[in-house]
């Protein structure tokens, strides 16, 4: 099953001759549980991608189907609750509110839909996270490593259809990043939890299911490691 299609995707930024395609014709799925790296060089186009994928942006064409919802034929209101509900979003700098605690952050989303904390499930996220001394800290009494858990638990509490993350280690030491990573696989297996990595580090793509490369704005391979 695809959670996730990717119809004839383009994204031009400005207006004539300063006209710039970030994304050309871009199409490809993603099924359910499986974790794909998309690599590529800097200015590639492959986050402008993640952020079409993740309704940040508007394509200039194209279609994103998520759990069968096109999501670019929903209003701004509607696709900020899709996005909310469906889309978890892992940054390089964590984009944790920094007036909120650990626990606050994580159940933010849920919070926002005015809905009930499942509290199991908080609780088995937090353990795996390795949280649980750490649900009453602000964001600036945590090291990076520690906020980037919180982020991960954020984007997984309302059990989305799509995790995102936008170079996750990017700001990490080799340490921290090999954990993150391990986690990110974790929630990827045990909870068959679709995963989309954006990333430049091969030796975080080779731990994919898949890796797709974008050059200028196109797919340029698309490889199955792990059927």
């Amino acid at each position: 099953m695809n959670i996730l299609q990717i119809e004839n995707l383009s994204k031009i930024y400005g207006k004539g001759e300063t006209a710039v395609k970030a994304l050309d014709n871009v199409s490809f799925s993603v099924k359910k549980g499986e974790f794909v790296a998309i690599i590529g060089p800097s200015g590639s186009g492959k986050s402008t991608l993640l952020h079409l994928l993740g309704g940040v942006d508007r394509p200039t064409s194209g279609k994103v189907f998520v759990d069968d919802t096109d999501i670019y034929e929903l209003n701004e209101t509607q696709l900020a609750i899709f996005r909310r509900r469906q889309i978890g979003l892992i940054y390089q700098f964590y984009n944790l509110i920094p007036i909120l605690t650990v626990e606050e952050n994580i159940t933010l989303p849920v919070l926002l839909d005015e809905h009930k904390v499942d509290q199991k499930k908080f609780k088995e996220v937090v353990e795996i996270l390795g949280l649980e001394n750490r649900l009453q800290h602000l964001p600036n009494q945590l090291s990076g490593g520690q906020q980037q858990r919180v982020s991960i638990g954020r984007a997984l509490i309302s059990h989305p259809a799509l995790m995102l993350a936008d170079e996750p280690t990017g700001n990490l030491d080799s340490k921290n990043s090999g954990e993150i990573m391990e986690l990110l696989k974790l929630f990827n297996k045990t909870f068959n939890q679709t995963l989309i990595v954006i990333t430049h580090d091969e030796r975080i793509a080779l731990q994919a299911d898949r890796i797709i490369a974008i050059e200028d704005g196109r797919v340029a391979k698309d490889e199955v490691l792990r059927p």
